[in-house]
């Protein structure tokens, strides 16, 4: 997949999705393919998708409970619908906790911040599972600001999370560029009125909702050529 446009000007910073986009979520479950055999590839895209409707299922009733306890009651329920062993659960959510940053991030980040760009993770993700994969994948002091939904008490994609961001590099959402995997997560936030990268790591199709990225990219390491940053 090429880049769908070729600059976006005037950014200051760059904030970034974790799960996905930084991090590979997937890596949680192939660690324990061991003991999952091959209901590890089954489980992993149903995992998500439970974790994200229980995320917009809690906020549809006014519910809210963290990303940690929502993430453990979408696995409990995949792992009974899959038969799956309930002690493995501890387990695959110790994985969780320390997913691999993708191969190209590190170097995007120092390319960034070398830029003069300010950086930050904007995530459904507690503040410590946050801190730890940030530690576990060696990308301390890469980022400026670490945001989770928590201090507002909303999973993305309430406009209360994208305007958290402003509020914390205390810049217009002109300025900020938001890059996230996620269709649903990238257009809400072009539609709060962020420059926003689409990081298409699967090749999904548009989203048919308000907002419109900016560019659509294979993967972040397509992204400093946007910001005019050279090689």
């Amino acid at each position: 997949m090429s880049t769908t446009a070729t600059r976006i000007p005037g950014i200051r910073a760059c904030v970034f999705d974790a799960y996905g986009t930084l991090f590979d979520f997937a890596a949680a479950v192939a660690r324990c393919r061991d003991a999952l055999g091959n209901r590890a590839d089954r489980l992993t895209p149903l995992w998500r998708d439970k974790q994200l409707q229980y995320t917009w299922l809690r906020a549809a009733q006014g519910r809210h409970a963290d990303f940690q306890q929502v993430t453990r009651e979408a696995l409990a329920f995949c792992m009974q619908q899959l038969g799956i062993d309930a002690a493995l659960e501890d387990r695959l959510m110790r994985s969780y906790d320390a997913l691999a940053a993708y191969p190209e991030v590190p170097d995007v980040l120092r390319r960034i911040r070398q830029a003069g760009l300010a950086t930050a993770i904007l995530s459904n993700g507690t503040p410590a599972m946050l801190a730890a994969l940030v530690a576990g994948a060696q990308l301390d002091g890469l980022f400026d600001h670490v945001i989770s939904v928590e201090s507002v008490g909303h999973f993305k994609p309430h406009p209360a999370v994208y305007r958290q961001a402003v509020q914390v590099l205390g810049l217009p959402a002109q300025q900020i560029c938001f890059q996230s995997s996620n269709g649903w997560d990238a257009y809400a936030a072009s539609a709060f009125g962020m420059r926003v990268v689409w990081c298409n790591r699967l090749g999904q199709p548009a989203e048919r909702l308000p907002g419109a990225p900016d560019a659509q990219v294979a993967t972040l390491a397509q992204l400093p050529a946007l910001l005019g940053i050279a090689a």
